[in-house]
């Protein structure tokens, strides 16, 4: 199906869902070159696709200034109803597809990095159950992954609970908490507990903004009277431990992962008062329709 049908003061109109496609990936990546490149398409393509959009619905979407471009009014109503429309087809599709597939398909599954070790042995585990169907797997963080979850670009993806239950249904993969991770010539050095009110004069290392996480330890610092210096941000645990190893700031990671530290490199310091919880679970939407795919996921898995 290539075409959405919708009735507006008694007139019908078609819209090209290639169209609508083609727009959201200009808007998202804010570039038209980038969303050529990303669609494998070529750049007046994209152009002429948005263009015929705006005269099939007679306003413009784009105010284009220069290299920039800022939606308007239409614009932002068109990308909010179409991502609608993109996620609609694609659960069409799932379900078309499970009427002629059983034990082949794809599923479309997110991965936050930091929780990456959980995800490997139950990845194993569900290709041995079921070889033909291809996992596509994106890195993202909690806040991302609960996005593409609510717009059906992933059918299941980790996520950091507490999550709104209304929403989502979940599946419980970790219960763990983070610890302090500073350089081994700080002044933490001895140390095996510290306060959080402790750390309000250091330098963070934090997470991504598109981390769950990320907002959970500002707001543990926010509740203890102090907002954390931020020295810089990252998304791979590897790379926080480096920066915090050249003396760049403090980091906060779970402990599982903090365990994956050669001894010696960092201090490794238990954190109090209050404790910040760092719990995985899958999750997946409880309002739209999972494919064959999804639901051997979760029946091997649970």
């Amino acid at each position: 199906m290539n075409y959405y049908y919708r009735i507006h003061s008694n007139l019908a109109c078609v819209m090209d869902i290639k169209a609508l496609r083609y727009f959201i990936e200009v808007v998202n990546l804010q570039s038209f070159t980038a969303a050529a490149k990303a669609l494998n398409v070529t750049q007046p393509t994209i152009s002429k696709m948005v263009k015929n959009l705006e005269d099939e619905l007679g306003t413009p979407l784009l105010l284009r200034e220069y290299r920039r471009f800022h939606l308007t009014d239409a614009g932002r109503v068109v990308l909010k109803r179409g991502q609608e429309v993109l996620a609609a087809e694609a659960r069409l599709q799932a379900e078309l597809s499970d009427l002629n597939a059983m034990a082949v398909g794809e599923l479309a599954l997110g991965v936050p990095p930091l929780a990456g070790m959980l995800f490997i042995p139950l990845i194993a585990h569900f290709k041995r159950l079921y070889p033909q169907i291809e996992l596509s797997l994106r890195e993202e963080g909690g806040k991302a992954i609960e996005a593409a979850l609510d717009e059906g670009e992933l059918e299941i993806g980790g996520l950091l609970l507490p999550v709104d239950e209304n929403r989502f249904e979940t599946l419980p993969l970790s219960d763990d908490r983070l610890v302090l991770v500073a350089a081994a010539t700080s002044r933490w050095q001895g140390r095996s507990a510290v306060r959080l009110i402790e750390l309000s004069t250091e330098h963070f290392v934090l997470y991504s903004a598109s981390y769950s996480l990320n907002d959970r330890v500002l707001a543990a610092c926010q509740a203890q009277g102090f907002s954390p210096q931020i020295a810089g941000r990252s998304g791979q645990w590897e790379f926080m431990v480096a920066l915090v190893e050249s003396g760049l700031g403090v980091a906060l990671l779970p402990e599982s992962v903090a365990r994956r530290i050669p001894a010696g490199r960092c201090v490794i310091a238990a954190l109090s008062e209050p404790e910040i919880p760092w719990r995985i679970a899958l999750g997946w939407r409880k309002d739209v329709y999972l494919s064959h795919a999804a639901r051997a996921w979760i029946e091997a898995l649970s």
